[in-house]
């Protein structure tokens, strides 16, 4: 995918950009809860540093950090303006950012990047596909074929019940070993990744005008409640509230 220059005024306002491989929220410091992201997240303080919360790490402040799926964090900001870029797993920009961020600390992922500082600090208002691509300056090895097939078909039927089973089969491995290749290339867990392309799907829909009870049962949440659930959990905020902060959503491709 093309790297697309943005509006010089489209970073004014709260802004989530969705596109294959990746999503970037823009704006205000949002007073998130504990949550645990699905996909691995580059956060960076645009006006200020800010203390990352674990309870493996207790309280550091960082400029910018690399947090990875399923580690519950809390993100306390000290300025008014931060970016989060979600990375899917299966794509160049993700295994490129893992390989750029490598001083992991303590050996549970967490990572600071000087360069992300750099950006953040020189641009108060950065152009999100900038910073992706400066964070993915270089690419790991490919994942595993058998899984890009898994993660294309689950990305083309966000919707499908398809599960794990299935999938191994269509590949010729047992369940056990494809959830375990699943976990080891692509950095998340079967479940969790599927949530992810949910998550996405709900949120094209979105800006193209559908609300969200039916941008989330098309996507195959079994209710109402379980896709606020679900987004709370995996964001820190609920939907609604992400909507009502005036964040608008902007597809940058199909």
């Amino acid at each position: 995918m093309g790297t697309a220059a943005l509006p010089e005024t489209c970073c004014r306002t709260a802004t989530l950009w969705l596109g294959t491989g990746y999503a970037a929220f823009l704006g205000a410091s949002l007073r998130l809860d504990a949550h645990s992201g699905s996909v691995q997240c580059l956060a960076v303080g645009l006006d200020a540093p800010f203390t990352l919360r674990t309870a493996e790490l207790g309280e550091r402040t960082v400029r910018s950090a690399l947090i990875p799926p399923r580690r519950v964090h809390r993100v306390l900001a000290h300025g008014d303006r931060m970016l989060f870029c979600y990375f899917d797993p299966g794509s160049p920009r993700a295994r490129g950012t893992l390989a750029r961020m490598a001083s992991i600390e303590h050996g549970i992922g967490f990572a600071h990047d000087a360069e992300s500082d750099l950006i953040a600090m020189a641009d108060p208002d950065p152009d999100p596909l900038q910073i992706l691509d400066c964070a993915g300056g270089r690419v790991s090895a490919p994942i595993d074929a058998r899984i890009v097939e898994a993660i294309a078909t689950l990305r083309a039927n966000p919707s499908s019940t398809v599960d794990a089973t299935e999938l191994a089969a269509a590949v010729h491995l047992s369940t056990s070993r494809f959830l375990h290749l699943f976990s080891a290339h692509a950095g998340t867990s079967f479940r969790r990744y599927r949530l992810w392309v949910r998550m996405v799907h709900v949120g094209a829909a979105v800006s193209k005008g559908r609300d969200l009870t039916t941008a989330s049962a098309d996507a195959g949440f079994a209710s109402p409640s379980h896709f606020s659930d679900a987004f709370h959990t995996m964001c820190g905020l609920t939907a609604t509230d992400l909507l009502a902060s005036g964040a608008r959503i902007v597809l940058l491709d199909s």
